[in-house]
């Protein structure tokens, strides 16, 4: 059997809500902990590019677990339960990690190379967005036919949310609209999704999206 598409044991043991648990106590220690703490926190945790380049390697992990403010870290966690919950169901724990992670790490990646490139050395980069694009994507492939309300109010098929989330974030990335928001690392995220499915299920996204 190719090792790329060797399939984990199906075991479900909440690995989403461990993941929201972290992501919820690291952030109440940079809110309530202090000044020092918080400090530290942000500059250990985020990724800024050039401690990356000084050997901070670690922070292309742990930049997923950092967040702003509670706007931030509500929306992303918020949405971490709402499709990751299903999507590990689908997936098996053991595979959703595997998923979540490596997009995550390679949107960060992806990231530091643009940032490299452009000499936004002193960017700090945080948040679990990437991993969330990618997580948004899978939900929508594993149930196209699954209704999306936005906002509580918009009912929008799981595809079209997706989709348009993503074309917005090409327009902002591309116009400088919405600056501050990392839109390169959201659709860094959704593409090496995208690319996980052919790769790692021999699944065309495309197709379970489209129904062609």
């Amino acid at each position: 059997m190719n090792i790329i598409r060797r399939s984990f044991r199906y075991r479900n043991y909440g690995a989403v809500y461990w993941l929201i648990g972290i992501n919820v106590l690291v952030f109440a220690a940079t809110q309530f902990l202090g000044g020092r703490v918080a400090y530290f926190l942000t500059t250990r945790l985020s990724m800024i590019p050039v401690m990356v380049m000084n050997g901070w390697v670690w922070t292309i992990v742990t930049y997923m677990f950092m967040h702003g403010n509670f706007s931030h870290i509500i929306f992303n966690m918020l949405g971490l339960f709402i499709f990751g919950t299903q999507v590990e169901r689908q997936m098996g724990s053991s595979e959703f990690l595997l998923y979540y992670f490596l997009t995550g790490i390679l949107a960060g990646v992806f990231s530091f190379v643009v940032y490299y490139i452009t000499g936004a050395y002193g960017v700090v980069l945080m948040g679990a967005s990437g991993a969330l694009f990618a997580v948004e994507l899978a939900y929508a492939v594993f149930f196209p036919d699954s209704i999306v309300y936005i906002w509580g109010i918009l009912p929008l098929r799981a595809p079209v949310m997706v989709l348009g989330f993503t074309a917005l974030e090409l327009i902002f990335s591309v116009t400088g609209m919405n600056s501050g928001v990392a839109h390169f690392t959201h659709l860094a995220g959704f593409v090496f999704g995208w690319f996980y499915f052919p790769v790692r299920f021999g699944m065309s996204p495309w197709r379970r999206l489209t129904g062609r």
